[in-house]
């Protein structure tokens, strides 16, 4: 590859060259330098090339939160493929779907998954090659299989020659599908470059960061987690998940983390533990959410459990990556806005007719810049409804089909998902912002809002509502609450209290299950 014309798999190669015995990786008790994983990559890329892999072939990696998973992705990319990170609790029928989808060439996993990957794999017709680690036994049926040590066994010293550049794809990562079958976003080198060097920027990212990967790598906000610190040079502490809170928060304090990245559900479970202050925490430098602005009563919470540490507010979507951040410096000022553009990206609101909007008008947010995806893979209908012509000549913008409104300083307030908005009594609901009034009720720990059908509403709005442990609050009390903080047309005629939420893998409440 000609030096000058990076490719996202060089922030390994270049962090391995110059901190060659620096720890890259923590992981499960294990602690991987830079070297280590440029030759452990190195070598899987040579083992990829070898059994059929091919430039711009997919490479499924079905994996949790491992050193496996770090090498493969990086290995992956060496070899001129395109990575799809699948996350770990996938069932069988959806892994074969993205298998066939993406007609995969080669799929890493692990054994203790066998019996969700090996039936689909079995039935995938395009699988060249099928890599397993946890095991050193023969699994018969699976196309071209290997261990993970014989995988392992390539040339080390280097990877293949590249030929990819950085407009050719360098991952497909999967949304979600709660509105049919999971689409698969295309992300190019330069998308993917591009987002890394934004975030980094203004998160001030150095090589003296240690930051908690505890979000899982198939989700794009966890996989930019260690692409970033890669980057720089920094160190990542990789856990499977939160389930150990406890568990976590120790490794937190023993490795100095200084970057905390988490989800309002981490948040919200770590203000639960009264054993918080046996941790010591203080070199966390900054806190990260991604999706909505922070309810206001989880940034006072964070500014208790954290009081050195920048809280940053972000927004964005799979198929941009980041849209928005909220500079620290102003969360007291603004603390329900999501922010101003990331740097070298360009943002507007459009009506129905794709009309700009003004300031403090309600409208879909168009996104422009080289973060924006190259489409939706093999679904050029799809596509067409999210990528159209920009404002300059030839040119395509995101419309991101999310409902927000400008400030008069150019700061951007998310309102709803557009296919969330509850149309009830003729008016048009965001369901965040009465999940937002709940939330800062003392006492609720956190908040659904649906639509639900109604013969006079036309829609109703339901809320679901978890409590704080020993909190009594009932049906009326809380839509008391809600008529003080919202107006009438907003104020939920259902409110139903349960004891948790359904989530889904990422620490996103899954709304489809409460419908």
């Amino acid at each position: 590859m000609p030096k000058g014309i990076p490719l996202l798999q060089d922030y390994l190669t270049e962090s391995a060259t110059r901190l060659p015995e620096k720890i890259a990786l923590v992981s499960q008790g294990q602690r991987y330098t830079y070297s280590e994983l440029g030759a452990r990559s190195n070598a899987l890329a040579h083992t990829l090339r070898a059994g059929g892999v091919a430039r711009g072939d997919r490479v499924v990696i079905f994996a949790d939160n491992t050193v496996e998973a770090v090498v493969s992705f990086w290995g992956a990319l060496k070899a001129d493929a395109v990575v799809v990170m699948v996350n770990p609790l996938t069932k069988t029928d959806k892994l074969e779907y993205l298998l066939n989808d993406c007609r995969a060439t080669a799929l890493v996993s692990d054994h203790h998954i066998g019996r969700v990957f090996v039936p689909a794999a079995t039935k995938s017709s395009h699988l060249k090659m099928t890599i397993v680690s946890g095991t050193t036994e023969r699994m018969p049926g699976l196309p071209g299989f290997l261990t993970w040590n014989e995988a392992l066994e390539g040339d080390r010293t280097a990877p293949p020659p590249y030929r990819n550049i950085d407009v050719d794809l360098a991952s497909i990562i999967y949304t979600s599908g709660s509105t049919g079958e999971p689409k698969g976003v295309m992300l190019t080198h330069r998308n993917m470059l591009t987002a890394a060097t934004s975030i980094s920027t203004y998160l001030e990212n150095t090589e003296d960061d240690v930051v908690l990967g505890v979000l899982p790598l198939a989700f794009d906000y966890g996989l930019y987690q260690m692409i970033m610190s890669f980057r720089m040079g920094a160190r990542l502490v990789l856990e499977r998940s939160f389930a150990f809170p406890g568990q976590v928060l120790s490794l937190m304090a023993q490795e100095k983390v200084t970057g905390f990245p988490g989800v309002p559900t981490i948040f919200a479970t770590i203000a639960g533990l009264k054993s918080l202050g046996q941790y010591d925490l203080s070199a966390i430098r900054y806190v990260t959410n991604t999706a909505a602005a922070l309810p206001v009563k989880h940034i006072l919470m964070l500014r208790e459990l954290f009081p050195r540490a920048r809280i940053f507010s972000m927004y964005g979507l799979t198929e941009c990556k980041r849209c928005t951040y909220l500079p620290p410096k102003d969360i007291d000022r603004k603390p329900e806005s999501v922010g101003i553009a990331i740097p070298n990206t360009e943002l507007w609101l459009v009506d129905v007719d794709g009309n700009k909007l003004g300031p403090n008008q309600v409208g879909q947010l168009v996104i422009r810049g080289a973060t924006v995806m190259k489409g939706y893979w093999e679904k050029p209908e799809a596509t067409a409804k999210k990528l159209k012509p920009g404002p300059l000549p030839g040119e395509m913008v995101l419309y991101t089909g999310d409902y927000c409104r400008l400030d008069d300083e150019g700061y951007l307030y998310f309102v709803a998902r557009m296919d969330d908005v509850i149309k009830s009594r003729g008016e048009k609901v965001p369901p965040k912002e009465v999940e937002n009034a709940l939330v800062n009720i003392p006492g609720v720990r956190e908040s659904a809002v649906i639509g639900v059908p109604d013969e006079l509403l036309g829609q109703a709005v339901k809320a679901f509502v978890v409590l704080d442990p020993g909190v009594v609050l009932s049906e009326k009390d809380l839509q008391k609450e809600c008529q003080r903080r919202l107006e009438s047309f907003m104020v939920p005629k259902f409110i139903e209290v349960v004891g948790e939420l359904p989530k889904t893998t990422t620490g996103k409440i899954k709304k489809t299950d409460l419908r």
